[in-house]
């Protein structure tokens, strides 16, 4: 700021008195938007393109299927350590022993196949994630081309921008009417 202030207090006194033609209207921008450096909300890419919208779906549609599985054997395991609990008071303890151990080991293992369930649905949402932007790349890198950009960043690493600079809308606009979404269950 100062050296611009600076630049125009030093710069020659202008000749007012000139008669020059006044300038042209600026023509009417043709031209999509030229920058060197454009941005894109990376997640707001996947979760608002129909890819990403379809994949979230099935996705959630999945967890909920897989919760109310869980409310399911939690209530069929819950009756079952009920009767388990009555019957240790009519058997010896070697015989109420392997009953009990034989209960763990089945809540233990619902409990992993759970856990695999879970990491399944979560590794899916990252293959989805991975695949819409392996395809999403070469539809980036033409807009890139389009607008003279030599660079896209993550719009979350930016401190000042122009909005214009973000170019998250036009690039899902671009991706839905390039990619097919997945297919829902």
């Amino acid at each position: 700021m100062v050296l611009l202030l600076g630049a125009v207090l030093c710069a020659p006194p202008l000749a007012y008195a000139q008669t020059a033609p006044a300038p042209a209207p600026a023509p009417a921008l043709t031209a999509p938007f030229q920058s060197p450096i454009v941005a894109i909300d990376q997640q707001r890419l996947f979760t608002d393109s129909a890819f990403g919208k379809a994949s979230l779906t099935a996705l959630e549609a999945a967890s909920r299927a897989l919760q109310s599985e869980i409310r399911q054997i939690e209530s069929d395991l819950e009756i079952e350590e009920r009767l388990l609990t009555e019957r240790r008071a009519t058997l010896p303890p070697a015989e109420f022993a392997p009953l009990a151990s034989a209960f763990d080991d089945k809540v233990e293992g619902i409990r992993a196949a759970w856990g695999i369930k879970d990491r399944d649905l979560k590794r899916q949402r990252d293959l989805d994630q991975q695949r819409f932007f392996d395809e999403a790349v070469p539809i980036l890198a033409e807009m890139m081309q389009e607008m003279g950009a030599v660079m896209l960043v993550d719009r979350s690493t930016i401190i000042l921008s122009l909005d214009r600079a973000d170019i998250t809308q036009a690039a899902i606009d671009r991706i839905d009417a390039r990619l097919t979404p997945p297919a829902t269950p």
